[in-house]
């Protein structure tokens, strides 16, 4: 008589993830071919642009054809026309990125966690020696390390990409697309998506509104982030009569301030009327220099950090949670 003895762990993850690959194989492989696809289109962008910009600098005309040489002035126009048509698109793909989380988090609690509810076929894994714990490391192990190694490589092609279309409309360290699609952020941002994903799905396990629902919350996510990210990290000020307002800053708040020190509303005065007008109103309220809150471009890392760490705190509650709920529910 044989003895049946329970396969390691290892093993144990291993059939589920084949299965997790058979089963999404073609959403799989058309993920693949659009990240492949998005991967070729952005070295061809940077290329592309990298060339235009050799071609006019080897014309030896000025940006703004101020020079008065009609030719200068129509190559230069066709050159800053080009350089913000490819900036468009390369400003079009970050966009798209920044909202893949919300996409990877709909396929998560759709397809792969509340169908299988719905539709029964988890019970065939959890018969075949398999722990509904270790089934659910399975289903997310596999998309989340495809999904971080593609983001890996689309954000590093991302970032090189943006050096070769900066040049003449430079992109600020702080706008929303390539913050959010450089550094920590983005990983984190998959990160939660998977883990709301599959709270979502287990909570509704049903496939259309698990799907609605982790989209949604992601998107909120996302938006959130987004609007209090300069809330992060403490903004540096500068005041005076004449402000030195800085390049490649991350311009947070201004206004007037009066001979106490008191800040005053940003639009206290308006500009709109006439320069008396505006004058009078700065003497009553005895205005006497301007106020401005910014981030220098040395906040990045400190902000991408901070906003990297409440996304992975949110991952880790929400995945938590999640096998709470998977154990409740199994027993």
């Amino acid at each position: 008589m044989s003895v049946l003895t329970p396969a390691p762990a290892r093993d144990s993850l291993r059939g589920p993830a084949r299965v997790v690959l058979r089963q999404h194989r073609l959403l799989l492989r058309i993920a693949g071919g659009l990240a492949l696809a998005t991967l070729i289109g952005l070295v061809a962008l940077a290329l592309r642009s990298s060339h235009v910009a050799e071609v006019f600098e080897a014309s030896g005309c000025p940006v703004d054809g101020s020079d008065g040489n009609r030719p200068c002035m129509q190559t230069a126009r066709n050159y800053l026309d080009s350089m913000s048509f490819y900036r468009s698109i390369f400003q079009g793909v970050a966009a798209f990125l920044t909202v893949l989380p919300a996409l990877f988090s709909a396929f998560v609690a759709g397809p792969l966690i509340a169908r299988e509810f719905e539709t029964g076929t988890f019970r065939l894994s959890w018969t075949q020696s398999v722990s509904p714990t270790r089934w659910l490391t399975a289903k997310l192990a596999v998309p989340t390390v495809l999904v971080l190694a593609g983001t890996a490589v689309l954000a590093s092609a991302l970032r090189w990409t943006s050096s070769r279309t900066a040049n003449p409309y430079p992109a600020e360290w702080h706008s929303w697309p390539l913050f959010a699609t450089t550094g920590t952020v983005p990983f984190a941002s998959l990160l939660s998506g998977l883990c709301l994903g599959t709270l979502a799905g287990l909570l509704i396990r049903r496939t259309v509104p698990a799907l609605a629902v982790s989209a949604f919350a992601t998107g909120a996510v996302i938006t959130a982030s987004a609007y209090f990210r300069r809330e992060l990290w403490p903004t540096r000020t500068i005041t005076g009569r004449s402000l030195d307002v800085r390049s490649n800053i991350w311009w947070v708040e201004s206004g007037p301030v009066n001979s106490s020190g008191e800040r005053l509303p940003p639009d206290l005065c308006s500009p709109a009327g006439s320069h008396g007008e505006w004058l009078r109103c700065m003497a009553d309220h005895d205005v006497t220099s301007q106020y401005l809150d910014y981030h220098p471009a040395s906040h990045f890392w400190p902000i991408q950090l901070v906003e990297t760490g409440i996304l992975l705190a949110l991952a880790a509650l929400a995945l938590a949670l999640a096998f709470r709920v998977l154990r409740r529910r199994t027993g």
